[in-house]
């Protein structure tokens, strides 16, 4: 099936801009990419459903009460589907007790040895992630892929650019080609066993590879993509690669659903993952923060303000927006764009509601006045969250 191609929207093509909030919703990124949908459990991928938020767990599965505990974690952070390595007999025997106490839909993350996929299946997973080429037997590829489908269990073709079949590797090197060169390879032989029931990844540890690869699949199928920079580092260096990767295609219309892949706590990918989303205006969960970085005109101490008001408001997953500002030069105007705000001053702040001052207080108190003023515009604007 041909995929109509993203246009850019320019700003002469945007409704007029009636507030903020307006702006926001009609930011000039391209229309989400056509595919078709994916049930992963409860959650759907595709189709125009919200981008999806994955993580992966790093504990060893055969230690299935470690392993439950992480994807609980995972959950709680807004993790909406976890994936868990498959890679042994052991592993393999702990999916069903896995599988019983997740509240998640759970991926069976499995190479070469097609048994593991069949316990995952046999087990009640929700999706299979494998290269139906890495399981060099035909005939078991036909069986896994004859019982997801009796399960209507999809499977992702996470494709690598360090894991190239050598022939690709030596005719198109390790290059964006050569990675959709193998996804098409694996999506024939899920198409010619009648399989569409397809997620496609295709991940670098460069930004500009994985962008060009995505790119070039995206014009050739409408199946919906999993988008993600695969090694992409430590915390740091991790979050900048996976943001300015995932962002560029996200903003093109391009990817259903996303994880950052990063050499730390895999619960640290999960608020990353947000932020992305919310930057692009895809989706919403918990506050957004704009604040001061600080500089020699702010009398007061907006750096430790910003981090204990970031603190307070981890504990509500409500999309109300709240500024933090150092001084009178931009911060009346950024607080009054924000659902609640602070302008600071010599030992002094102002706090706006929807730029409207109501309330000026010593600094000592700002905190405890910004909280009082968050609960209020939560219970008006969003009595379902907390």
């Amino acid at each position: 099936m041909g995929l109509r191609k993203g246009r850019l929207v320019t700003l002469d093509q945007v409704p007029q801009w009636t507030g903020v909030r307006d702006r926001e919703a009609q930011a000039p990124i391209a229309p989400r990419r056509a595919s078709r949908r994916v049930n992963v459990g409860r959650v759907a991928i595709g189709g125009g459903a919200p981008v999806s938020v994955q993580s992966m767990t790093t504990t060893k599965t055969d230690d299935w009460a470690a392993t439950l505990d992480q994807v609980e974690q995972l959950a709680a952070a807004g993790c909406e589907i976890v994936r868990v390595s498959v890679p042994d007999q052991k592993a393999a025997a702990a999916c069903k007790k896995i599988k019983s106490g997740a509240t998640v839909p759970l991926v069976a993350d499995i190479h070469f040895d097609h048994r593991f996929a069949l316990a995952a299946i046999d087990a009640g997973w929700d999706k299979l992630r494998l290269n139906p080429g890495n399981i060099r037997d035909a005939q078991k590829v036909r069986e896994v892929v004859r019982a997801a489908k009796a399960q209507s269990m999809p499977i992702r073709i996470g494709v690598n650019m360090g894991s190239l079949a050598p022939d690709i590797v030596q005719t198109l090197g390790r290059t964006p080609a050569g990675m959709v060169e193998s996804a098409r390879r694996h999506i024939r032989i899920l198409e010619e066993l009648d399989f569409f029931d397809t997620v496609v990844s295709l991940k670098a540890h460069d930004v500009r590879s994985t962008v060009l690869a995505y790119r070039m699949l995206a014009t050739e199928c409408d199946y919906p993509l999993h988008l993600g920079i695969t090694e992409a580092g430590t915390l740091r260096t991790g979050t900048v690669k996976s943001s300015v990767g995932l962002g560029i295609l996200l903003a093109e219309g391009i990817g259903d659903t996303i994880r950052v892949s990063l050499a730390a706590d895999p619960i640290e990918e999960v608020p990353v993952c947000w932020e992305i989303l919310k930057s692009l205006g895809l989706r919403e969960r918990g506050a957004e923060i704009t604040a001061c970085p600080s500089c020699g005109r702010v009398q007061v101490d907006i750096l430790k303000l910003a981090d204990m008001v970031e603190k307070v408001t981890a504990e509500y997953r409500a999309p109300v927006k709240v500024a933090v500002m150092g001084c009178a030069v931009n911060g009346p105007g950024e607080a009054s764009m924000a659902d609640v705000g602070i302008a600071g001053g010599k030992g002094m702040g102002l706090i706006y509601r929807d730029g409207v001052k109501v309330r000026s207080l010593p600094e000592a108190e700002l905190l405890d006045g910004l909280r009082e003023e968050i609960e209020k515009v939560i219970a008006e604007r969003y009595p379902g969250y907390r």
